[in-house]
């Protein structure tokens, strides 16, 4: 399968079974469980569940089990992009194209939908995960807590990685990375992968990780809000550093295709056909 097909077939499949993860709407008050789908269901490229899906196959796995681990990705990535956007956050007011969740809901109500979203999470991989529920549940949090995800944004804020290549690189290795990396590890593990494919799959969802956010920095500077759906630019206005900006789009744009390189250098290693996941990587527009 081509790897733009593979995109829109596992894009397609994840989106229509993705609503069956949420909450009773008897169970759930109305106006919160809006905020949740508003968000959840805005559309976007389903990056990390096709990793997770193109990496669970690869290992010889199925879509079918490895869809609760997605479901749980994802909605643990949508709750991160709703608190992101908050005005003590990163204040931005379009994301996907159209209002953030706080500027439809309210900044409480976007809070508790962020907060809603993330414990859903964990109790799709407790009551649908199967055997792998505890692995994946403890992947999924160092993934997205005080070691990852969370420790990244709490950097952000703080201002590190203001001019130094080598911070900057860590607090994107948290920020956007660990998501991208656990993508890929929880799709290995629903196949029941070994050790030494986890850590040929985490070397590369680690290049591909700092490739995507390199990738993401260029588009910021050089797309509009139209092509984003979000506003561009906004990283630069507040001061904070990208890979654009300390080290130029042409020496970025080599630095991107450095890490798409030794991404797939890592699957050349593995036993299993990973080449939906190599076709992503070079699928990325730099």
């Amino acid at each position: 399968m081509e790897v733009q097909e593979y995109l829109e077939a596992r894009r397609e499949f994840f989106n229509s079974r993705l609503p069956g993860y949420l909450p009773s709407p008897e169970d759930c008050p109305p106006v919160l469980l809006r905020a949740m789908e508003y968000s959840l269901f805005a559309g976007g490229k389903r990056l990390r569940p096709i990793l997770l899906f193109a990496a669970a196959e690869g290992c010889g796995g199925s879509r079918e089990k490895a869809l609760p681990l997605a479901a749980a990705l994802e909605m643990v990535h949508t709750y991160s992009l709703i608190h992101d956007d908050l005005p003590a956050m990163d204040d931005d007011d379009f994301r996907r194209g159209r209002p953030s969740c706080h500027k439809v809901f309210g900044e409480g109500m976007a809070i508790l939908a962020g907060d809603a979203l993330l414990t859903q999470a964990f109790l799709v991989l407790a009551r649908e995960a199967g055997e792998a529920g505890p692995r994946a549940g403890e992947e999924l949090a160092l993934a997205a807590g005080p070691v990852g995800m969370v420790a990244g944004q709490a950097l952000d804020i703080s201002g590190a990685g203001a001019g130094n290549p080598e911070a900057l690189r860590r607090l994107h290795a948290l920020k956007t990375g660990a998501l991208i990396q656990a993508a890929v590890r929880l799709g290995a593990m629903s196949a029941g992968a070994g050790e030494e494919t986890l850590a040929g799959l985490t070397e590369f969802a680690r290049a591909y990780g700092l490739a995507y956010q390199i990738a993401d920095d260029i588009r910021d500077v050089t797309k509009t809000r139209q092509e984003l759906g979000k506003s561009p630019g906004s990283d630069v206005k507040k001061g904070k550093s990208t890979y654009a900006s300390l080290f130029g789009l042409e020496k970025a744009r080599a630095l991107a295709l450095e890490e798409i390189s030794r991404g797939e250098k890592a699957l050349v290693a593995l036993a299993g056909d990973f080449s939906l996941l190599a076709g992503l990587a070079r699928s990325l527009k730099i």
